[in-house]
């Protein structure tokens, strides 16, 4: 196995972000490899979907501008530099997948909950980047809210 030269961090801004921010780190330390950032946002029509005649832009702009705020916060502390952070507004699992491509990643470090039931029968994130990745996968293990 070759080390790795590049690491894409996929953080979901929650209280675990943290943890994976670390994790990642003490990787990029150990293969002295570049770290660049994601964080997507899902647009609220998806949430919410058309069924709501309601108009969600600046609902949506706040949320990505606060979104923003917290990413370029956790990049300063592990010393990823603002031209590594990218906020993106789609699907998680597809926008993951395509800036990995983008930036030549050849690891993808992400959250995991673990989730159980019929949480895990529908999907989860950290799922949908393994079973899409063009490179290798960390899940990191991280506590479950509930």
């Amino acid at each position: 196995m070759s080390d790795y030269k590049h690491i894409l961090l996929a953080i979901d801004l929650s209280d675990d972000s943290p943890l994976v921010c670390q994790r990642a780190q003490s990787l990029a330390k150990l293969y002295n490899a570049k770290v660049s950032i994601i964080h997507v946002v899902e647009p609220l029509s998806f949430t919410y979907g058309s069924d709501i005649p309601l108009d969600f832009s600046s609902l949506q702009d706040e949320l990505l501008l606060q979104s923003k705020n917290q990413l370029l916060s956790m990049a300063k502390t592990i010393g990823v530099d603002e031209d590594d952070c990218h906020l993106v507004l789609g699907r998680p699992e597809t926008e993951i997948h395509k800036l990995g491509i983008e930036v030549g990643s050849d690891l993808v470090v992400v959250g995991s909950h673990g989730r159980h039931g019929l949480a895990l029968i529908f999907g989860s994130t950290a799922n949908g980047v393994l079973h899409g990745a063009c490179c290798d996968v960390l899940a990191v293990r991280v506590k479950d809210g509930n």
